[in-house]
């Protein structure tokens, strides 16, 4: 009762917190405290992350087989960190392991199809951390996705991941996962940097729909508004200028993490090194030529929708203008932090329904009455 009583007052102060910075007018502080409360209550149970795998779980995926594996560095990464129901010990009693099953759905398989898809010369990894085996509905998404050749579906343990890694010591002193308000968020923020950095490719968000092939891309970042640079879909090659960057991320990562700042070590993260390497404050400014050949996408590459006009994706009202808003992007983020609960039926024209019966049929359609 005391834990659900404190986790209550929390959501009420940061509930205070995001109304008065926008008072303030401090729209970038309040988005972050907007977003940290909805993400709050279901982001703490990090439990799974170390439980053995069971009979059923998906693959292991053993860092030191696949360094020669993705040697090439032409890999998209997605990683899903949830720990899933019956997998925590709060009352869960015995047997519960046994009972958890990991849960993919529609949406975040469609982003991996369409990564997939459009990518067709390079691999594309979603890794969980659950030690679950897929429920009967995520088996079948899951089977959808591995009919592209390309595709690999795995389940990563999170200390040998860091073993013989600039991080290893670090985390072992339990910053993330002891401090952290939102560890699952901020494992995704910790392993993104950290898997660019072990084998070099594309991470891209579970949100993300890809829409133009990413082959062609090395060594980018994209802008979310003109003032700071996302984090939702980062490219950094596996040496050279890549591997510059990411060590330069990782080593931010390490100084200045802050477990009760939700978007300190994600996008804050890249912003900042890029400020550095850059020598510019914002992210207008960080053109190739400032940034040795690192480039940075403007918001209409990955971000075309700004978040505060999430909901454009959803509704038929002005639908002709979105879809010219999103027609040259390569990526489209719907902002699942807020978006997650919008209802989508399977056949309507809302954009998002449009992006993803085009860019990821084979889920779409297997995904019954909603998307």
């Amino acid at each position: 009762m005391k834990t659900k009583k404190r986790l209550a007052l929390l959501a009420v102060c940061l509930l205070v917190v995001a109304l008065l910075l926008l008072l303030l007018g401090n729209e970038q502080l309040a988005r972050t405290a907007h977003l940290a409360l909805l993400g709050r209550s279901a982001d703490m149970d990090v439990s799974c992350y170390e439980r053995p795998a069971g009979e059923h779980s998906f693959p292991r995926f053993d860092p030191a087989e696949e360094r020669v594996r993705l040697a090439g560095g032409r890999n998209i990464f997605f990683h899903e960190t949830s720990c899933f129901a019956g997998e925590g010990d709060d009352g869960a009693g015995a047997g519960a392991e046994a009972e958890a099953e990991a849960e993919l759905n529609c949406r975040q398989a469609c982003a991996v199809e369409s990564a997939a898809r459009l990518n067709p010369g390079m691999s594309v990894n979603l890794l969980f951390l659950s030690a679950a085996g897929p429920s009967n509905r995520t088996a079948g998404l899951v089977d959808q996705l591995l009919r592209y050749g390309n595709v690999r579906v795995m389940r990563l343990l999170v200390a040998e991941y860091l073993r013989d890694t600039p991080l290893e010591r670090w985390f072992a002193e339990g910053r993330v996962l002891r401090t952290s308000y939102w560890p699952r968020s901020h494992m995704s923020d910790v392993l993104r940097y950290l898997t660019l950095w072990k084998f070099g490719g594309i991470y891209l968000d579970l949100d993300v729909v890809v829409t133009r092939s990413l082959e062609d891309l090395s060594n980018f970042a994209g802008a979310e508004d003109w003032m700071d640079v996302a984090a939702g879909v980062i490219g950094l090659a596996a040496n050279g200028l890549g591997r510059r960057v990411a060590d330069a991320c990782l080593r931010d990562l390490m100084r200045n993490f802050r477990g009760n700042l939700w978007g300190n070590n994600g996008p804050g993260v890249i912003t900042r090194t890029l400020q550095k390497f850059c020598a510019v404050e914002h992210a207008k400014d960080m053109t190739t030529e400032r940034c040795s050949g690192f480039q940075v996408f403007p918001p209409s590459a990955f971000y075309p929708i700004f978040y505060k006009e999430w909901r454009r994706y959803f509704t038929m009202i002005d639908s002709n203008e979105t879809m010219q808003m999103i027609e040259e992007a390569r990526a489209i983020h719907v902002w699942n932090k807020l978006s997650a609960s919008e209802v989508v039926r399977v056949g309507s024209e809302v954009p998002y329904a449009l992006l993803a019966q085009k860019h990821c049929p084979r889920i779409y359609n297997s995904c019954g009455p909603y998307f």
